[in-house]
């Protein structure tokens, strides 16, 4: 008989949750109130892209076991957000567009609602006010979830197109990540080789031109190692880190690798030093892409690595954050993937063979105890993923409501006068 101590794990801590949220939701009119009077100077919101609620409880076993918590975990506020788009099951780009722009669109849309008409984001609008904005992830800095806060494009392939939007059009103050490949036109390698051993399909394939030089033109500083990027000055900052991604992603066992050159904690570090130098504020939004793309390869292992990355970033914007009372930060998921389940090591496993088979055992960190990880899919699932927020305003984010409902709480965090 199957052992049954997984889906007992999560009744208890889907009930636990549900009392929190029901708690804040009595509160909710009167948080309303008291957070209208405060305003955030500062945001750093974080994407851990597809890291559901069991994800983040297997990176919380397997880092600082069953009594621990993770910096992502040890907030004050939490809420649960439904994911959808215009369908059940989101992916990236749509739901991005959710969180940054408050619209419902359809997948693979970026900042544009479900008519193809643009929408305003939320870095437009922190813009206006003279805030500084800046994009950091794992992927490719053009790729769905940063281009939907700062881009309008009808599909979210046209990589070369959202980086030159990101110069000439919103201005991101700080962009770092991969994707180098979007910024060097077809037979222009840049600093990362074509046709990498790693991956051969990776080469330079731009459509705009030569937008590294663009962004030189325009007064970034452009850096391609982690050594040249704490070196860099002034507050205009471009990193490409890689070809594509920062990472490898294969089915498991053939080749997937996690390892970025410039780690996500540091990226964050540098890219909070840079944009806190404005005195009128600024917005970050910080990508871990890999707890997605190893998740839709079934591999929990660099699922769980990628998400202690991510949260070794999250700690260092809680520390900024302390010395920085007025900031907001927020750790949230753009959608589920994988329909990622914890279990007790059992001899039996229902899910199959291939990828989907079970992962593991992995350790529970202080103790001598083990745990697997099943899959139900290698795609995205429509389940609802907690946020969980501290600062300025966080009190606004709890309760249960739809993706678009993030932006519209940003929006009265910030103090930002959105049209009626």
């Amino acid at each position: 008989m199957k052992s049954t101590i997984g889906w007992k794990t999560s009744v208890i801590g889907i009930t636990a949750a549900a009392l929190v949220v029901t708690s804040f939701v009595a509160a909710q009119s009167k948080n309303e109130v008291s957070a209208a009077s405060k305003q955030a100077k500062n945001v750093i919101l974080f994407v851990g892209d597809g890291m559901g609620t069991a994800q983040r409880d297997a990176i919380r076993l397997a880092t600082v076991g069953e009594k621990g918590q993770l910096a992502m975990d040890a907030m004050p506020y939490v809420g649960l957000i439904h994911t959808g788009s215009t369908v059940p099951v989101t992916d990236s780009a749509a739901s991005a567009t959710a969180y940054a722009s408050g619209v419902k669109t359809y997948n693979g849309a970026i900042g544009m609602d479900a008519n193809k008409k643009s929408v305003k984001t939320i870095f437009e609008y922190v813009k206006a006010m003279g805030k500084s904005t800046g994009l950091v992830t794992t992927s490719q800095i053009t790729d769905a979830t940063p281009a939907a806060f700062a881009s309008h494009v009808e599909d979210r392939a046209k990589q070369s197109d959202i980086a030159l939007q990101y110069l000439t059009k919103t201005k991101v103050d700080v962009l770092l990540g991969g994707g180098e490949d979007f910024w060097f036109p077809a037979g222009q390698a840049g600093a990362f080789k074509d046709e990498p051993v790693e991956d051969p399909s990776e080469k330079s394939k731009g459509t705009q031109g030569n937008l590294v030089d663009k962004a030189k033109s325009l007064g970034y500083t452009y850096v391609k190692t982690k050594a040249d990027m704490q070196k860099a000055k002034g507050g205009k900052l471009l990193g490409l880190f890689a070809n594509e991604e920062m990472f490898q992603q294969r089915p498991e066992g053939e080749g997937d690798l996690y390892n970025p050159i410039v780690p996500l904690p540091d990226m964050t570090k540098k890219a909070l030093d840079t944009l806190s130098t404005n005195k009128k504020g600024f917005f970050l939004m910080v990508e871990e892409e890999a707890t997605d793309e190893m998740a839709h390869n079934n591999n929990a292992k660099l699922t769980i690595k990628a998400g202690q990355e991510l949260d070794k970033s999250v700690q260092i914007a809680k520390n900024f954050a302390k010395s920085h009372p007025d900031t907001l930060v927020l750790v949230l998921a753009d959608h589920e993937t994988g329909g990622f389940s914890i279990e007790e090591v059992d001899a039996n496993d229902e899910s199959g063979d291939a990828i989907s088979k079970e992962d593991g055992p992995f350790q529970i960190a202080n103790s001598k105890q083990n745990f697997v990880v099943d899959w139900t899919t290698s795609g995205h699932t429509a389940v609802d993923v907690p946020v969980t927020v501290m600062g300025t305003g966080a009190e606004l984010f709890s309760g249960v409501y739809e993706n678009t409902g993030i932006f519209t709480r940003l929006a009265q965090a910030m103090g930002v006068k959105l049209p009626k």
